[in-house]
């Protein structure tokens, strides 16, 4: 292995040499003309297309064998009407945990950037789903994550895009577990294309504009273009379904006793603080918070080609993003960030009692001098560049020199109360120091400063470098056609600094960390055709694929990839693939990342069944955060499907169906330690805590990490009080496992009418098992028995005549069993029905090459599916009505 791990090192540096005399440059050149495989057999275009590299294969002028290749192209970019390439995803059906959904990024610092994820396979702070830009690798996003943000592309920039829901680790290394997404830019434009939007909806308004300009010499090109969004906030008050008490559907009231008047406990008895008589005062912080937060968004991105020699070319491409974000409050767990808690006695100058009692506990909110909750500000922003040099040889081989940077810088403020300060003024003892808890609005000022001027911090700077070689060309001839083979190379680099804190706002006090990682890779593709056409049993064609890959920080790992494509007649193709795919931990999960700790406890909440009750008042010690014993997350993934596209008489059908099984182990994940009884009584768990822990046990575990809320762990143990009661394993582990099969469909016809051509289709995925192991030796579980949605599909009804196209598109999303939930067995299914119209005007002059569009998003203002949680609804999510018109003009 060393001497293998060697050799790869000097090609990627010959690879490196070479980059650097002109450049640097593009791993995979991508063409977004190119997706279906028989694309690639027209003769008009075949010179243009043998010099195309299509996601999923290394190799030029040969479509991924044995791959269902979903697509996304420009038409269907345009008819969505979406502003982001994150909502862009959420109309696949295949990236199932954004489909008929809003995405959006979690409220707390830890995972603020939306994850598309195909087949819903976790991976804690990377990412199961790979995301490309033009076949190359973006640089990560977030805090506690590393998963690129989809949104820094604007779709207006896009081609197209290309999903593929199969493993893909032996042509691009990790991530590829659930699939690959492909974002393909646009390469050469000749002129210039304005286009503008503006829509709105209950209590929403979003704009949208961006710029191209391209110039075409022949020899080269050049292009540049600029992207605006922006969008209002949706307050949770403006959604009716977007609530907390479910007592009238039979549900849960989860809304709040912190609110304004609030509540006074003594006794065991509770009483509203503004009536002083028994019972509750409830808020739904759901109506004080953001359902949807503010955002503004700029994008630039640019392209250049130019061919320098007969043989040699130059292309480089790159982009800069700019995201940032206003949240009115965190999450309905969360809530609004000005709720107060705690106890006051006769001390505090304010104290009011309701009987001859000394202490109360009161419960009440300081939305009387805040607002109703805390604005939370985040930005992100992300740059990539990727230049490529090209070399043709004689005899059709080709090899390209790739570079790749990208730079990503993420803030996330998240404003809260200072539970500290609060505590301390409850025990004030004179008017200055004294909160008042029943009328906060008569608290001094300066007080209430120092406990309002309050955050949580978190912010994180991601790189990466990498260089890439690639040669491939024409090895031998069959009777079939030419055999292929591509070989490569590839050193890839990856930093991650973070810094985790909380204190006064613009001045928290934290924890910071770096770290990084270097990958060295080798991998090579064959295809070659074995019967051609007129073979009497049909064309057969078969590829094969690997790829070594050796990190500095998680070990190497090799995994293939076989596949074969059958085509018995020229209309029906049968496919199939087997190959195994790996996820590296990301550097935010690994034993380096900043919330990486030992945090202690004061109590024991999580107990083990027949704990004396005076254990609760023993300490608790959590090892908390990444984990440097992670190890890669693994799959074995395989499909078989069939592509019919029959001519004659059913001319214009087209029927793709794929079989689909993932075998997917190692999980990274938490181990339920907050079941308390259950979890400490399951044997599965047994090697994850430690009851009664000696020091010497819990000094040897804590070794070397920050300790929390504690001056050291051997203070737990010297300093006179109980010692502690659980020493609990509560980092990222390698846990469970899951197995998923299903099929992915897309049926589809196209038929001309002497009023126009009409179109119609129908695709989707259906989920048939999907069994998960907790840890191994953990009984299976049958996922779909709740809270799982079985399928997704999305139909559409198109008509296109002259000047005018007109479609509609229906997103379905299956209802599912639910259980434990009070009052509800089942949450339904979630359908939205979206338009899309388009006229270009006629005429010359300003006139010409000049497009209207209307999009009506959720044409029947369809509520969200009801749930009895926090925030009232499952299975899908919707900004409403939303009616949007756009103009485009080209130059």
């Amino acid at each position: 292995m060393k001497a293998t791990k060697e050799v790869a090192r000097l090609l990627c540096s010959v690879a490196f040499v070479a980059a650097s005399f002109g450049g640097a440059g593009h791993a995979l050149a991508q063409d977004a003309s190119v997706s279906a495989p028989d694309a690639m057999q027209t003769d008009d275009n075949a010179a243009e297309l043998d010099e195309i590299v299509v996601t999923g294969t290394l190799l030029r002028g040969v479509a991924p064998t044995g791959t269902n290749v979903v697509g996304v192209t420009s038409e269907d970019i345009v008819s969505t009407g979406v502003t982001s390439s994150a909502d862009l995803l959420a109309r696949v059906p295949q990236v199932t945990n954004a489909f008929g959904g809003v995405p959006q990024g979690s409220s707390t610092i830890a995972e603020p950037i939306t994850r598309p994820n195909i087949r819903s396979l976790g991976a804690s702070g990377g990412s199961t789903t790979l995301i490309l830009l033009n076949g190359n690798r973006m640089v990560g996003a977030g805090i506690l994550q590393t998963s690129p943000d989809p949104s820094a592309i604007p779709p207006s920039v896009l081609e197209r895009v290309e999903v593929i829901p199969d493993g893909g680790s032996s042509i691009y290394g990790s991530d590829a577990i659930g699939g690959v997404i492909n974002f393909i830019t646009r390469k050469r434009y000749d002129g210039v294309e304005l286009t503008a939007k503006y829509g709105m909806g209950d209590d929403y308004t979003t704009t949208d504009f961006s710029a191209m300009a391209g110039k075409d010499w022949g020899s080269g090109s050049a292009l540049i273009a600029y992207a605006y969004a922006q969008h209002d906030a949706i307050a949770g008050a403006d959604r009716d379904w977007f609530a907390q008490d479910h007592l009238a559907a039979g549900g849960s009231d989860f809304r709040s006793q912190s609110c304004t008047p609030g509540n006074i406990t003594t006794g065991g008895v509770t009483y509203r603080m503004d009536t002083r008589t028994v019972g509750v005062n409830r808020c739904d912080e759901n109506k004080a918070i953001d359902f949807y937060p503010e955002e503004e968004r700029q994008s630039v991105y640019a392209a250049l080609s130019q061919q320098l020699t007969e043989d040699l070319s130059f292309d480089v491409t790159g982009y800069y993003s700019e995201r940032d974000t206003v949240r009115k409050g965190q999450s309905p767990t969360d809530g609004t960030g000005v709720r107060g808690t705690g106890t006051i006695t006769s001390a505090n100058p304010y104290f009011r009692p309701i009987g001859a009692e000394t202490s109360q506990t009161v419960a009440f909110n300081y939305s009387a001098v805040t607002g109703d909750a805390l604005e939370n500000p985040s930005n992100f922003s992300s740059m990539g560049v990727t230049p490529t040099l090209t070399y043709k040889f004689d005899g059709g081989w080709q090899i390209r020199a790739t570079g790749n940077y990208g730079r990503s810088t993420n803030t996330v403020h998240t404003r809260q109360i200072n539970t500290t300060a609060q505590a301390a003024a409850l025990a004030g003892t004179t008017a200055a120091t004294a909160l008042n808890p029943y009328d906060v609005g008569t608290t001094n000022s300066t007080v209430l400063d120092g406990i309002l001027n309050y955050e949580l911090y978190g912010d994180a700077t991601q790189e990466i470098r990498s260089v890439r070689t690639v040669a491939d060309g024409n090895i031998f001839s069959t009777a079939a056609g030419q055999a292929r083979l591509a070989l490569g190379a590839e050193y890839y680099e990856e930093k991650l600094d973070q810094t985790q804190g909380q204190g006064m706002i613009g001045n928290p006090i934290g924890a910071s960390s770096s770290s990084n990682r270097d990958v060295t890779s080798l991998f090579g593709e064959i295809f070659v055709p074995l019967k051609g056409q007129d073979s009497g049993i049909g064309s057969i064609d078969v590829n094969a694929s690997m790829r070594m890959d050796v990190y500095s920080d998680v070990g190497d790992t090799i995994n293939p990839k076989v596949g074969f494509n059958w085509r018995p007649v020229s209309e029906l193709r049968i496919r199939g693939n087997w190959g195994t795919s790996f996820h590296a931990p990301s550097l935010s999960d690994l034993g380096s990342s900043v919330d990486t700790r030992a945090q202690v406890l004061g109590v024991s909440p999580f107990r083990a069944g027949g704990s004396p009750a005076s254990d609760l008042f023993r300490p608790t010690i959590l090892l908390a955060g990444g984990n440097p014993n992670l190890k890669p997350e693994e799959a074995t993934t395989w499909s078989f499907g069939a592509d019919w596209n029959p001519v004659g008489a059913l001319d214009g059908l087209r029927v793709n169906l794929t079989y689909f099984n993932v075998e997917f182990t190692d999980a990274i994940g938490l181990a339920p330690f907050f079941n308390g009884a259950s979890y400490f009584a399951n044997p599965s768990y047994a090697s994850f805590f430690t009851l009664n822990p000696t020091q010497a046990q819990a000094e040897a575990a804590t070794a070397g990490q920050r300790v929390e809320n504690a001056p050291s762990i051997t203070s737990l143990y010297t300093g006179g009080g109980a010692t502690p009661y659980a020493l609990i394993d509560a980092r990222r582990n390698n846990l469970g496992s899951l197995k998923v099969d299903g099929i992915d469909f897309d049926i589809g016809y196209d038929w001309t009418l002497p009023l126009g051509t009409v179109s119609a289709g129908l695709a989707g995925t259906y989920t048939l098992n999907r069994d998960s192991q907790a840890v191994p030796g953990a009984p299976t579980v049958n996922e779909l028995d709740n809270s799982t949605s079985r399928y997704s599909l999305v139909g559409t009804l198109g008509w296109r005549s002259g000047p005018v196209t007109v479609d509609a598109i229906v997103n379905h999303r299956a209802g599912y069993d639910v259980t434990g939930v009070v009052g509800q067995s089942e949450v339904d299914a979630y359908t939205l029905v979206n338009l899309f119209a388009r006229y270009e005007l006629p005429g010359e002059g300003w006139m010409q090459n000049t497009a209207l569009t209307l999009n009506v998003d959720n044409v029947f203002d369809e509520d969200p599916p009801y749930f009895n949680s926090a925030t009232g609804y499952a299975n899908g999510a919707t900004l409403g009505r939303v009616f949007s018109i756009g103009v485009r003009k080209a130059f």
